[in-house]
């Protein structure tokens, strides 16, 4: 079992979109390998390390970009669906990342594989998310920019955070993860899994066990939660874009959060300290991760990966 101070013996690292593709980037294939090298390199005191261990990642501005690209060529070839964009992005990530760390480890000698598994994530049909698109996805736009947006592409516009306009689309909850007895597999021999890249490619099974794609990008914050409760795994690091999680945020009073138990972080979340478009579902996979078995979650930097574990720095979530 981990506790602060000690890296634990099996953990799940969710890493961020916006880690994997920074927003100061103009998302050229180069720049994509340089961001999953200096990850690479960030994870890999972990990756050496005798241990289980389970990668997922968000794909928000890459599939947002997908998705733009598309509709931009759409008078010459047909789109894709929303699923098959998911798929898309997660095998495309999840390359880069597996050729990094198997690269860096290499480079150390060290022998260990790493896989990446195209994970298909079933979802709940009548999820209420399905009405009301939450998820943000692609680049940022000015105001004037999204309104051009949605008058030819017919997209939901929405401000992110103060940040800018982004594209929403509906994010529903994972309910299962297909075929995590390979993921379980794999770990056990000691391959690095990465799985359920964007929070998995959305589908729905009917009663014969038909499983079809659906429009969704689910958060891969609450998929990575699932997987290490599923997997009985009991450290979760989310590795984002800021070194803590604040309440307050954006303002005079703001305060980051060292540690803080399940029960406090409820409170926070009650009091609307954390939007649903940034730190909202972070913090929503933390409280489910803590209440399905868990028994620390860790949000920081995706440079402090090591010192987060160690204690020293990032947001700490206990059981209570």
């Amino acid at each position: 079992m981990g506790t602060v101070g000690q890296v634990p013996r099996r953990l799940v690292i969710a890493i961020g979109g916006n880690a994997v593709h920074p927003e100061d980037i103009a998302g050229t294939s180069e720049e994509q390998k340089d961001v999953a090298n200096k990850t690479a390199l960030s994870l890999l005191p972990l990756a050496e390390g005798d241990n289980d261990l389970v990668i997922t990642h968000g794909n928000g501005p890459v599939v947002g970009k997908i998705m733009m690209r598309q509709m931009l060529t759409m008078n010459r070839i047909p789109p894709m669906s929303m699923d098959i964009c998911v798929a898309h992005s997660q095998g495309g990530i999840g390359y880069l990342l597996m050729q990094a760390i198997e690269n860096a480890l290499r480079e150390k000698g060290n022998p260990r594989h790493v896989a990446s598994l195209l994970t298909q994530v079933e979802v709940d049909p009548d999820d209420p998310a399905f009405e009301n698109p939450t998820k943000f996805v692609g680049p940022f736009f000015s105001k004037d920019e999204a309104e051009k947006i949605t008058a030819e592409l017919n997209w939901l516009m929405r401000e992110d955070s103060g940040r800018g306009w982004r594209h929403v689309v509906p994010s529903p909850k994972p309910r299962h993860v297909c075929d995590i007895s390979l993921v379980d597999a794999l770990v056990k021999r000691g391959t690095i899994v990465i799985a359920g890249g964007g929070g998995g490619i959305p589908v729905v099974r009917n009663a014969q066990g038909i499983r079809t794609g659906v429009p969704a990008v689910i958060d891969k914050d609450l998929t990575s939660a699932h997987i290490a409760n599923v997997l009985g795994i009991e450290d979760l690091l989310i590795l984002t874009a800021v070194p803590r999680v604040a309440v307050n945020f954006g303002k005079p009073d703001q305060r980051e959060l060292g540690e803080v138990s399940l029960a406090e972080l409820k409170a926070y979340h009650a009091e609307g300290h954390f939007p649903p478009g940034s730190m909202g579902p972070k913090v929503d996979a933390a409280i489910r991760f803590l209440e399905g078995g868990g028994k620390r979650a860790i949000i920081s930097h995706l440079d402090h990966a090591v010192p987060a574990l160690r204690g020293e720095t990032g947001t700490h979530i206990v059981a209570n």
